[in-house]
């Protein structure tokens, strides 16, 4: 029998944007659980939360001062509870965002850590002495990915110093400590005995450390080949698998910010993820040193690295856009052809083999802030991070600005769009905790779209239904066919059965032939297209 993560879509909500039910300008637990309505009638089968734990918010919750609380910005274990009751009443799964790599400074097992020397949760991070006179040189070389020394010193140890690959207030965790193997192990079952259905583990390319000896130069983070898809890993994830996931119907999907084809493969091979986030494709506008905007983008590109993995592998997971990544509409649609553009992504979002996660407002959509964030108003650690270095070494406010503006996540974390009315019907009025994109008052919202039966998310509810319904979009072979450089042409095969899928991802008029006998299921336009597919055209064909 088929797993359900293979027949249902997934959609990812960011908890803190999605909708605010108490109006202090932050999103909750509530506010999710009065959209599940509207997410059943979408076709969504399972949801990812972002996460919901208890956190000072430095890094918007992943930086985690306690895995078994809910953070009280979005409300209670009894909020949800409910909230999971709510879903299992519309069969719709839940998946948590679980954080190995690292804690907040607040939680308790790292207040323990510094404070007391003789603590077992010294033990939990990687504490160690500095380096040099005074041990004022930290351990290593490394850097952080957030920018900057990967170690900060502890102010009432000043001899010592911890490691963060991220934030200076999010410390990394040993794993080579069984007591925190066992307690990781305890926060799944914690949550899986709730009745969750899996876990989106953050960056777990990272979570084991081979060696701290210093690190290769690297232009972007320094000692990554210490860290990064270590064969440690691999060994503590087929662990948890045996002594907990193999316990339970669930499932694993792991960010592997780093992943190439190969890099991924024991991942797979050894079964110790169900489905993994890989990067590659979120680069392909992007400076390949820098991993900044600026690069242009070219369709054949994008298909090339999507191609690539769904030859490679037997399953996949499949997205655009993410609380990482920016707004796919304004990456790879086109202002021009606003409507079709979106449809034609959601068109390949949705056939390709493997998941489908949407991002919420992806299905309405929302496109990154009509306006740029200057400096360090940024809302995000990231983007206030690389503005303030690039002051430091003295580049003008205005590309300070622009390179930080590139990175930072403000645009893909505004809040969700449900009316024209005060402040997208995020809420009854409170400002919100971040920056509102103004796009909501020209239509780009759930009520209007609604009423528009040629909207983007009219668009969306038909061709989720059609995967829902037809098991060769949920289980089919992909097999790649030729066709123009900036067209995505392919089969999926299933029991003798075959869909074809040709998607225009160009503003150009472009020649495609065939000579398929095709019955149209769906389609973004409603004319039929002669020997040229219009721009961004995108079609589903029944074949024999």
């Amino acid at each position: 029998m088929e797993k359900e993560y293979k027949k249902r879509i997934i959609y990812q909500i960011y908890p803190a944007s999605f909708c605010d039910s108490n109006d202090d300008g932050w999103g909750d637990i509530n506010g999710i659980t009065s959209k599940l309505d509207y997410l059943k009638s979408l076709g969504v089968g399972i949801i990812w939360l972002s996460p919901i734990y208890a956190s000072p918010m430095a890094d918007m919750g992943y930086d985690i001062s306690d895995y078994k609380k809910i953070n009280p910005l979005f409300g209670t274990m009894e909020d949800f509870d409910n909230m999971l009751h709510e879903c299992s009443l519309r069969d719709i799964k839940v998946v948590m965002d679980l954080v190995m790599n690292h804690t907040s400074d607040e939680h308790y097992w790292f207040k323990n850590a510094i404070s007391d020397s003789t603590s077992k949760y010294r033990d939990y991070y990687y504490i160690r002495k500095g380096k040099g006179k005074n041990c004022k040189k930290p351990p290593n070389n490394w850097t952080s990915i957030f920018t900057g020394p990967a170690w900060e010193r502890i102010e009432n140890d000043p001899e010592y110093y911890y490691l963060h690959l991220f934030s200076t207030k999010q410390p990394d965790l040993n794993y080579h400590c069984e007591a925190l193997v066992k307690d990781m192990e305890s926060i799944m079952k914690f949550y899986l005995d709730k009745g969750v259905y899996g876990f989106r583990c953050d960056v777990l390319h990272a979570f084991w450390k081979t060696t701290l000896e210093d690190g290769k130069f690297h232009f972007s983070n320094i000692g990554r080949e210490h860290y990064e898809d270590q064969p440690g890993a691999h060994a503590l994830l087929q662990r948890y698998r045996k002594d907990v996931l193999n316990n339970y119907d669930c499932f694993l999907v792991a960010e592997l910010a780093s992943a190439t084809v190969e890099k991924a493969k024991p991942y797979m091979d050894n079964k110790e993820v169900e489905m993994f986030f890989t990067f590659e494709h979120q680069n392909v506008d992007k400076n390949q040193v820098l991993q900044i905007s600026g690069k242009k983008y070219k369709p054949k590109n994008l298909l090339k690295v999507l191609y690539r993995y769904q030859n490679a592998f037997k399953y996949n997971c499949n997205y655009l856009e993410n609380h990482d990544q920016k707004r796919s509409i304004s990456r790879f649609g086109s202002k021009k052809y606003n409507k079709e553009s979106a449809k034609a992504l959601a068109t390949l979002l949705v056939t390709l083999k493997g998941t489908p996660f949407i991002y919420q407002g992806e299905e309405i959509g929302m496109s990154n802030l009509t306006y740029k964030v200057k400096g360090n108003d940024s809302k995000d650690v990231v983007g206030n991070n690389v503005y303030n270095l690039a002051r430091k070494y003295h580049l003008p406010k205005g590309i300070a600005n622009k390179i930080a503006s590139s990175v930072s996540r403000d645009d893909e974390r505004c809040p969700m769009q449900w009316n024209s009315k005060v402040n997208a019907g995020f809420n009854n009025g409170t400002k919100p905790w971040t920056f509102l994109n103004t796009t909501y008052k020209n239509g780009v919202n759930v009520d209007d779209e609604t009423k528009d039966e040629n909207s983007i998310l009219n668009y969306y509810k038909k061709l989720i239904h059609l995967r829902n319904d037809i098991d060769i979009l949920q289980f089919g072979e992909f097999v790649e066919l030729k066709s123009n450089k900036n067209i995505a042409k392919y089969i999926r095969n299933y029991k003798n059965k075959k869909i074809l899928i040709i998607i225009n991802l160009s503003s150009k008029y472009i020649k495609d032939i065939d000579s398929y006998n095709k019955k149209l299921l769906l389609s973004n336009y409603n004319e039929k297209p002669s020997e040229k597919l219009p721009p961004f055209y995108a079609a589903i064909y029944e074949i024999e």
